[in-house]
C-alpha cells in the first residue's frame, strides 16, 4: 500500500490534525516507510511462537477460590459519618 499526498491531507483531515501543503510528501514517504516495515513484519513466520503476555517467563499465581463476605463491614461503616444497622446513613435527597 502506498500513500500519496492527497491521502495523507485527507488522513490528517479526518484525525483533526493541520498539516502544511509543504510538509504533506515529506509526511507521506514517511508513512510509507513505516507501512513498509508493517509488511516486513507480516512476512515473519510466527508459527512456532507461543503467544506471551510479558518477555519474561512468568507464570501466575493461584489462590483457592473461597467465597466470602470480605468480613470488612465493621471497619468500613466505621468511616461512615453516621450509621444505621451497619450500612451508611446518608440524608434524603429526593422528597
Amino acid at each position: 500500500m502506498s500513500l500519496d499526498k492527497n491521502t495523507v491531507a485527507k488522513v490528517a483531515n479526518l484525525a483533526r490534525i493541520r498539516v502544511e501543503e509543504k510538509d504533506l510528501e515529506p509526511m507521506a514517504a514517511e508513512l510509507n516507510a513505516i507501512l513498509g516495515w508493517v509488511e516486513q513484519l507480516g512476512e515473519v513466520n510466527t508459527d512456532d511462537v507461543a503467544p506471551m503476555t510479558s518477555v519474561a517467563d512468568m507464570q501466575m499465581r493461584w489462590r483457592q477460590d473461597e467465597i466470602t463476605d470480605g468480613g470488612y463491614q465493621p471497619e468500613i461503616v466505621a468511616n461512615a459519618p453516621s450509621e444505621e444497622e451497619g450500612f451508611f446513613a446518608v440524608p434524603k435527597v429526593i422528597e
